[in-house]
C-alpha cells in the first residue's frame, strides 16, 4: 500500500463532492470566496470520542458562524447512520458520507490502525481549516478531542 500524503498548509485543498445529511450533496467549491471551511474527519458516528467532538462543534456553532465558517464532518458512515447521529445529538452542521473513503484518501487520513493487535483501515481523526480562497490554512493531525474546538476557533480568529 502506498503511503498517503496529507496536503500541506498553503496547498490548494483537494476538491470533493459527497452525499450529505441533511441535504443532497456538498462540494468544496460551493464555499470558495464565501466561507472558510472546517473539514473534520472522524472515525465513526455515535462512538464516544466522535460524539464528544461533534457535540463540541455543535455547542460552538455561533463562533464559527460569526467567523463566516462552515463546519463539515466526514466519515465513512452511511447517510442513514449520519441521519440517526444528527438527530440523536441535535447536530447543527452537515455530515458527509465518504463511504468509499476516496476523500479521506485524498486528504491522507485513510490509514492502517492497530487496535489491540488487530490491524484495519480507518480514518485518522484529523481537522483541516480551509480558507475562503480554497487553500489549507491549518491542519490538526491525530486530534485529541479535549480542547480541540477552542484551538480551531483560535486559529480562525487569526485568519482575519
Amino acid at each position: 500500500m502506498t503511503e498517503l500524503k496529507i496536503p500541506a498548509v498553503g496547498d490548494k485543498a483537494p476538491a470533493f463532492d459527497l452525499q450529505t445529511f441533511p441535504k443532497g450533496r456538498t462540494k468544496l467549491s460551493q464555499f470558495k470566496g464565501k466561507q472558510n471551511v472546517v473539514l473534520y474527519f472522524y472515525p465513526r458516528d455515535d462512538t464516544p470520542g466522535c460524539t464528544k467532538q461533534a457535540c463540541g462543534f455543535r455547542d460552538e456553532m455561533g463562533e464559527f458562524e460569526s467567523a463566516e465558517t462552515v463546519v463539515l464532518g466526514v466519515s465513512t458512515d452511511t447517510i442513514e447512520s449520519h441521519e440517526k447521529f444528527v438527530e440523536k445529538y441535535e447536530l447543527t452542521f452537515p455530515l458527509l458520507a465518504d463511504e468509499d473513503h476516496a476523500v479521506a484518501e485524498k486528504y491522507g487520513v485513510w490509514v492502517e490502525k492497530n487496535l489491540y493487535g488487530k490491524k484495519s483501515m480507518g480514518i485518522a481523526r484529523t481537522t483541516f481549516l480551509i480558507d475562503k480562497t480554497g487553500k489549507i490554512a491549518a491542519i490538526w493531525p491525530k486530534v485529541k478531542v479535549d480542547g480541540h474546538i477552542r484551538e480551531v476557533i483560535k486559529q480562525l480568529e487569526s485568519l482575519d
